[in-house]
């Protein structure tokens, strides 16, 4: 498996910059060879140094030698530098790579899937080291490639002087492998084990450092309470990492101790075999100067094998989330219904979220005709908001129809379906960006048209309050960026509405609680507008608000994923049920 991902890193560079790529392996096969040849050219120079101070020979061939040497300790520089650049280049790149990756991953998976924890810890694996680990991996594997073309070298020059010095080589080096490799496998497997937890700690971190949370968390004295759960979930693991980093840190203690002793087990044997004669002084220095660097070479090519490996158990986590499966929602091409009088129907609807045990919506059947208006009235979890989602091709029912203009959703396009639909949800998203561009969102080929963002401001009521702002349609909104803005609760739902109103096209209007942070008077200002404005649309309105669901053409009162009663406000009130009950309470609030 490890190697199947190892192959598919390398496609995902290689595909990155071809070019870059095979100078890199060029590069590399010469940073391989070159200490090697250092080495040996530094023994050519203590022998004919031995050579001239024994027969006072002429010192010529040494500074011919030295001269040589110069030349490629230049040319392993110029190599090195090569190496570094080409590895400086390729690194943003791969990391805005896989980053996109990820997000387009993100993007093309259904809402069920994103609600799923399991689907969750793959994402947060995924990204933890996701710009790092696979260029950190091919740069790696080319790393490897080097040390091992230069231990093959320092290989064949000590098998000259003595085929006894490779296992002493091997003798000092293996052992430390064995105990990285053990230890690097224990690491990974918390790594897993604790996706649930870092996730945790993430959002402790994000509740006690982000503005949105600030005014609770210091109303009720919450940050010690939450620190503590932050820090609680830090020791619950660190005591089996420390015990572990311990064991590792006096195991590798051991072997090192190891590898010394027998580095210099093979010095005496070398500087015996010397005194004898049966050894040059060249071949005593080159001897000490390669061991030491061989023994470092397979050194660092095991730790390379240990680092590879661990490496590719975390980008085998990020292409298992990029390899992910989503939901599969069924969706048609239909850009249009055969029958546009017909309007959006619910038909016998039954819902069950996943991991749920009871349905959300248990057999909900509702007609809304071109240019109705439906209120859905409920207590929370009734399945108001669920029926919206439903809707929009969110969700698909376990049972029963949804269909717009005769044909059912399954089979529209999902693009052309929500082009049909313009949308305030409760909890509509704040986005930390300009005032136009939080309005333009609503339809994005229009996210950049100001005359559009002043029309639908004009529309939900929001021009006037943007026009106040310091920079009116460019004035940057939230905390996170320089020169941010806050809104109130309300002046954010005008922006939330005038959103809903970018969508020129959408003949269903989507609204739910839109006027919650408002004040009465902006209240009643909007949905006077907003009678006008949606006269020749299909309107879906949920509010806690009776005052406001009185202009729908029908009211729906959703009671434990059914709908109990249906008709006009009048009509309901006459019935004396459910309905009559709720507005008869909230309107006791008002006396």
């Amino acid at each position: 498996m490890l190697a199947r991902v190892g192959v598919r890193t390398f496609r995902l560079v290689l595909r990155l910059h071809p070019r870059l790529v095979g100078a890199l392996v060029a590069l590399t096969l010469l940073a391989g060879a070159l200490p090697a040849a250092i080495a040996w050219v530094g023994k050519r120079i203590v022998d004919d140094l031995v050579q001239a101070f024994v027969t006072h020979a002429s010192v010529e061939p040494v500074l011919v030698w030295v001269g040589i040497e110069l030349g490629l300790v230049v040319l392993l520089q110029a190599v090195e530098r090569g190496q570094w650049l080409t590895q400086a280049l390729l690194r943003p790149r791969l990391a805005q790579t896989v980053h996109e990756q990820l997000l387009d991953k993100s993007l093309g998976l259904e809402l069920p899937d994103l609600e799923r924890p399991e689907v969750a810890d793959q994402l947060s694996r995924a990204r933890q080291g996701a710009s790092f680990y696979p260029l950190s991996f091919v740069m790696g594997a080319f790393a490897f490639a080097r040390t091992a073309l230069t231990l093959a070298g320092y290989g064949f020059i000590l098998w000259q002087l003595t085929p006894w010095a490779l296992l002493f080589v091997v003798a000092a080096a293996v052992p430390a492998f064995i105990v990285e490799l053990r230890f690097s496998e224990d690491g990974f497997r918390a790594f897993r084990w604790r996706a649930e937890e870092a996730r945790r700690q993430a959002y402790l971190e994000s509740v006690m450092a982000r503005e949105e949370h600030a005014k609770e968390v210091r109303l009720f004295h919450l940050g010690p309470w939450l620190m503590a759960r932050y820090r609680a979930l830090f020791e619950q693991h660190y005591e089996e990492d420390r015990q572990r980093t311990l064991r590792q840190a006096w195991l590798g203690f051991g072997v090192g101790l190891g590898s010394v002793l027998v580095f210099y087990g093979s010095y005496a044997w070398v500087a015996v075999q010397t005194a004898r004669g049966e050894l040059s002084f060249g071949d005593l220095t080159l001897y000490l100067m390669v061991f030491r660097r061989a023994q470092g070479a397979l050194g660092e090519l095991l730790s390379r094998i240990e680092g590879e490996v661990e490496g590719l158990r975390y980008v085998a986590e990020l292409f298992a989330f990029l390899d992910l499966e989503p939901t599969r929602v069924v969706h048609g091409d239909a850009k249009e219904g055969p029958d546009p009088s017909d309007g959006l129907r619910f038909d016998d609807v039954v819902f069950t979220y996943p991991d749920a045990k009871e349905p959300t919506l248990r057999g909900v059947t509702l007609h809304l005709p071109p240019g109705h208006k439906l209120a859905l009235v409920g207590e929370n979890g009734a399945g108001k908001t669920t029926l919206i989602k439903l809707m929009a091709g969110l969700y698909r029912p376990d049972a029963g129809t949804i269909s717009l203009d005769g044909l059912e959703l399954s089979r529209w396009d999902p693009v052309a379906l929500r082009r049909r639909i313009g949308v305030i949800f409760q909890d509509f998203v704040r986005y930390q960006l300009l005032v136009g561009e939080n309005v333009g969102v609503g339809d994005v080929d229009a996210v950049e048209d100001e005359a559009r963002w002043r029309a639908a401001a004009t529309k939900g009521l929001a021009d006037s309050m943007i026009e106040s702002l310091p920079d009116t349609y460019q004035t940057q909104l939230g905390r996170w960026f320089e020169g941010g803005r806050e809104l109130s609760g309300g002046q954010w739902q005008k922006i939330a509405l005038a959103r809903a109103f970018m969508r020129e096209g959408a003949d269903i209007l989507v609204l739910d609680e839109p006027t919650a942070a408002m004040d009465a008077l902006a209240e009643a200002k909007v949905f006077e507008r907003f009678q006008v404005l949606a006269e020749a649309r299909m309107v879906i309105l949920i509010s806690h608000r009776f005052s406001t669901v009185r202009m729908a053409d029908t009211i729906a009162v959703l009671e434990g994923g059914r709908v109990v009663e249906r008709g006009t406000h009048d009509e309901l009130l006459a019935k004396g049920g459910r309905y009559a009950e709720l507005f008869l309470l909230q309107a006791r609030g008002y006396r």
